[in-house]
């Protein structure tokens, strides 16, 4: 790249002020959230002063998928039959999905990578709680896999053509995406992508675990490491793309501490049919309300 760090900086930064903005009612929910006294009341008022996250929520729970013994016409019933962690990870994703374009110059699959972010925001939560994994608050951690990539779909958007090289590049040479990012781009998805849930206004948590993703896991944060670790199953089991479908084998340090290989782990998390079920239910009813 010919051109200084200001100037990237400069690009990067007006693409990710085309970015939509991201719902304040999820935002609320997420401040809420971390309030030990907060209330259930609380979070479900919040969700139904969104009328277009009500709309999506009740018409993905009135679905064939879930079947309740009777219609659910409210935000705070649906609380009743699945909880309040599922209804709010549910809202959170409806509002990420509702950014997201249908189509991009650079060629970038959306529908897939909806999937794989879904499917990997959900194995990152069930790591985090199977394995009891310490610094992993389940619900950052399904937030983290949301959210990880997300900054490719800056650059499919707003840099396509720098973004459609380095998903060639990636695949000519099998280098991992975020490698070819770097060449092409001068930097990777992980930056622009904390860049985007600064704008957000996310926890500053949320920011560095975007940021930091591509790092040696066993250094870093238990979020991190269970999201590493998720990203791979989801690779490994063909669940979307995110863009490059290399599979990076889990360092030894988590290979003892998870008790094997990413086989095992996987083995180790039983049926997950019901989460790629959830997951191929919202990425439809994304393609279905997104404009």
């Amino acid at each position: 790249m010919s051109e200084t760090p200001t100037d990237l900086n400069t690009r990067l930064a007006a693409a990710v002020e085309k970015m939509p903005a991201f719902p304040k009612s999820v935002q609320r929910i997420l401040e809420l959230s971390r309030d030990i006294n907060c209330s259930p009341k609380d979070l479900v008022t919040v969700i139904e002063k969104d009328p277009v996250m009500t709309m999506k929520l009740l018409r993905v729970l009135n679905s064939a998928y879930y079947s309740f013994p009777k219609q659910i016409t409210s935000v705070n019933q649906s609380v009743v039959y699945l909880g309040l962690n599922t209804i709010k990870n549910m809202a959170l994703s409806f509002a990420a999905l509702g950014t997201l374009p249908q189509n991009n110059a650079a060629g970038f699959d959306v529908q897939r990578y909806l999937l794989h972010s879904l499917t990997t925001a959900g194995l990152a939560r069930m790591v985090s709680q199977k394995f009891k994994v310490a610094d992993a608050d389940p619900t950052d951690c399904y937030i983290a896999g949301l959210l990880h990539d997300f900054g490719k779909v800056v650059f499919a958007q707003f840099m396509a053509e720098e973004f459609k090289q380095a998903l060639t590049l990636s695949d000519e040479q099998s280098i991992s995406l975020h490698a070819a990012e770097q060449q092409i781009i001068g930097t990777d998805h992980s930056v622009v992508g904390a860049m985007l849930v600064e704008k957000w206004q996310f926890p500053s948590g949320i920011s560095t675990l975007i940021r930091e993703h591509h790092k040696t896991p066993e250094s870093t944060s238990g979020v991190v490491v269970c999201l590493f670790i998720a990203n791979q199953i989801s690779k490994q089991l063909g669940f979307g793309a995110s863009g490059h479908p290399a599979v990076e084998a889990l360092p030894p340090v988590l290979v003892e501490r998870f008790g094997g290989q990413l086989a095992d782990v996987i083995a180790s998390l039983g049926d997950i049919t019901k989460l790629v079920e959830e997951a191929q239910l919202y990425a439809q009813a994304s393609k279905e309300t997104v404009s």
